[in-house]
């Protein structure tokens, strides 16, 4: 089984999380720029955290054997912040780098008048840049922020096809499909998806435009539930061929669309550079 996390904040994970996903066939990631937890204070620190998904990150994912991404934006958690909005200065530096596949996350958090201001100015530098666009949607009320969401796509002139909704779940998925943009679900434990509701899904709705992640970060989290999917769609009947669709054929064709995916095979090296502890031996 071949997978692509195409969501997974791997800045909050440790190496031998990035061991044990190459042992369950995690090949590639895509890493979001996201809320760290504790509120930034300085655009300068957002200049760090970026510089780090686009250097020191996928350095350190290559010792085990996985191809890094990122995506790059001023997180919805963070926009109404004054402190962080000079970030929008910076963002497009960063969107033209190589390994930043979309721009992301962006989208909402409490769907308030500064997060309709941030997320419309992203859009229209992906529109910009021709890149693709990673779209956060809230943890509460989700329904009216996916509809909210779809609403500003649609006046931002973008294709729906450049446009990944994420953190989906059952209420939301018609509306989504019926938009034409692509469906990201976060497998997660206690909050968001499971693996069985994952299945309902895609037995509901097929494995069209449908990506799954782990969205894991911080918080409890488990970055091998893209796999424990995959092994739940086996069981319940869907073939291989589905499972390699939606666990890679998905996420190479949504990002892929950046033209900037590197996904030539690289062997774990012997050491890892960051402890000096002997792989295998």
């Amino acid at each position: 089984m071949r997978i692509f996390d195409p969501h997974i904040h791997m800045t909050s994970r440790t190496t031998d999380d990035y061991e044990a996903m190459y042992t369950a066939g995690v090949r590639a990631v895509v890493e979001p720029a996201f809320w760290l937890g504790q509120p930034r204070t300085s655009p300068d620190t957002f200049a760090d955290y970026f510089d780090s998904l686009l250097g020191w990150e996928p350095y350190r994912a290559s010792q085990f054997g996985i191809r890094h991404h990122c995506t790059i934006a001023l997180n919805p958690k963070e926009a109404g912040d004054p402190r962080c909005r000079p970030v929008l200065d910076l963002v497009p530096r960063y969107l033209a780098k190589d390994g930043v596949v979309a721009v992301g996350e962006v989208g909402y958090d409490s769907m308030t008048p500064d997060e309709d201001e941030v997320f419309a100015v992203q859009l229209e530098m992906a529109r910009d840049v021709g890149l693709p666009v990673l779209v956060h949607t809230p943890h509460r009320d989700k329904a009216a922020g996916t509809r909210r969401s779809l609403d500003v796509v649609r006046e931002s002139g973008l294709p729906p096809e450049r446009v990944l909704i994420d953190h989906l779940n059952e209420p939301t998925v018609a509306m989504v499909k019926e938009s034409g943009c692509w469906m990201g679900f976060s497998v997660y434990p206690d909050t968001k998806m499971d693996e069985d509701r994952m299945v309902r899904i895609l037995k509901e709705y097929g494995t069209e435009r449908m990506l799954v992640n782990s969205a894991a970060d911080w918080g409890r989290s488990d970055p091998l539930k893209t796999r424990r999917v995959g092994e739940a769609m086996l069981a319940a009947g869907f073939t291989e061929v589905d499972v390699d669709t939606v666990l890679w054929d998905n996420p190479v064709a949504f990002y892929g669309q950046s033209g900037r995916l590197d996904l030539a095979e690289t062997e774990p090296a012997a050491f890892y550079a960051g402890n000096t502890i002997k792989r295998g031996g």
